[in-house]
C-alpha cells in the first residue's frame, strides 16, 4: 500500500476503534436509573471474641469559620525575621559585562528593568536561545511582550498592551545587538 493512502486509512481505523470502545464503555453503564432504592443503615458487626470498638472522639477542637469577606479585610500578617545562619543567597548574582551592556541598551531604549535586572537577563537568555533554535519571530515577540509586562509591573509601572509590545521590541533588539553575541 502506498504511504499516501496508508495514513488516512490508519487514522480512520484508529478513529473507528476508539468509537467502538467508547460505545462499549457507555453501553456497560446500565440503565439510567440513578436513584437509590432503599435508605442505607449503619450497623456495626462484631465477631465473637473480638474487642469492642472504642467510641468516636468528639472532643476535637475546630477553629471558628471566618467568612471570605471578613478574611479579606483582616490585617496583614507580620513577617518573621530570617534566622541567623539561614541558608540562602546573601546577594544577587553578579552581572557580567555582556549583561551590563544589555541592561544599558534597554535603558537607552526607554525600558527600565526591575531591580537587579534578573528578569531582563532571563528574557535576553530566552531571546538568544529561541533565535538560535529558529523559533518564529511572532512566538518570540509574544513571549517577550508578556515578560516586558511582568518586568514593568515588578518595577511599579503600569503599561498598556501597546507599551508592552514596544518594550518587547526594545528587549529583542537589545538582546540581539548586545547580548546574543
Amino acid at each position: 500500500m502506498p504511504d499516501s493512502t496508508r495514513r488516512p486509512f490508519s487514522r480512520a481505523l484508529a478513529v473507528g476503534v476508539m468509537l467502538a470502545a467508547s460505545v462499549g464503555v457507555l453501553a456497560g453503564c446500565g440503565s439510567d436509573d440513578s436513584t437509590a432504592s432503599s435508605t442505607p443503615t449503619l450497623t456495626t458487626a462484631q465477631s465473637p471474641g473480638s474487642a469492642t470498638v472504642p467510641p468516636l472522639n468528639t472532643d476535637i477542637e475546630v477553629p471558628p469559620y471566618t467568612p471570605p469577606a471578613v478574611a479579606a479585610t483582616a490585617p496583614p500578617e507580620t513577617p518573621e525575621t530570617v534566622p541567623s545562619g539561614f541558608p540562602g543567597p546573601t546577594k544577587a548574582p553578579e552581572i557580567d559585562s555582556r549583561g551590563r551592556a544589555y541592561l544599558d541598551a534597554l535603558k537607552a531604549g526607554g525600558v527600565t528593568p526591575a531591580e537587579g535586572g534578573d528578569i531582563a537577563i532571563s528574557t535576553a537568555n530566552y531571546i538568544c536561545a529561541a533565535t538560535a533554535d529558529n523559533v518564529p519571530s511572532e512566538e518570540i515577540s509574544a513571549f517577550v511582550t508578556g515578560m516586558a509586562g511582568v518586568e514593568a509591573g515588578m518595577s511599579g509601572a503600569t503599561v498598556t498592551p501597546e507599551d508592552a509590545a514596544r518594550a518587547a521590541q526594545v528587549y529583542i533588539d537589545a538582546a540581539r545587538e548586545s547580548y546574543c553575541k
